[in-house]
């Protein structure tokens, strides 16, 4: 049975398979980078170098790599670092950011249990609040406003993207 987000058998799997949600693994990278894909197919493949910023951010205070696992195979994942703040009393806030699932595992809880996950995880860490900046896209709205998710769209912000170094 195929492993690879996306292939008929992983459907099928997802359809019937458990979802767990854990703390990324060593050997998850591949899939990770695969998902990324999906998400921003136009970014260019990442050098080799990246298998260095995979294994160093396990020593980065407050950086999880949580990754959903639909029977054997990675089917979803975040990036999430909880920030100190000198407002809210103190309370740190939780940024996730790359929130995507294998298109072939949509719309069949996996989002929700990642989503669900990153939410407990700034709740254990004592965060005032989680903050998931998302895509314009409608269907990426209509799926984090859904009560499932238990977010809201309440905050307004401003991005400036910068060019890359060359």
């Amino acid at each position: 049975m195929s492993t690879a987000p996306g292939g008929r058998a992983d459907r099928s799997q997802a359809r019937r398979a458990k979802i767990t949600v854990r703390a990324a693994e060593e050997s998850d990278l591949p899939a990770v980078l695969a998902l990324h894909g999906e998400l921003n197919p136009d970014d260019p493949p990442l050098p080799p170098a990246s298998a260095a910023v995979w294994a160093a951010m396990p020593d980065q205070q407050g950086r999880t790599v949580p990754v959903a696992v639909v029977g054997e195979a990675v089917a979803g994942t975040a990036e999430c670092i909880v920030v100190p703040n000198l407002t809210r009393g103190g309370r740190a806030v939780l940024f996730a950011e790359n929130l995507v699932v294998a298109a072939a595992c949509r719309r069949r809880g996996v989002g929700r249990r990642l989503t669900g996950a990153v939410v407990r995880l700034g709740e254990a860490t004592g965060c005032y609040e989680v903050q998931l900046p998302a895509a314009d896209d409608a269907y990426v709205h209509t799926f984090y406003f859904h009560e499932a998710c238990g977010l809201t769209g309440r905050a307004a912000g401003f991005r400036r993207s910068l060019a890359r170094p060359e």
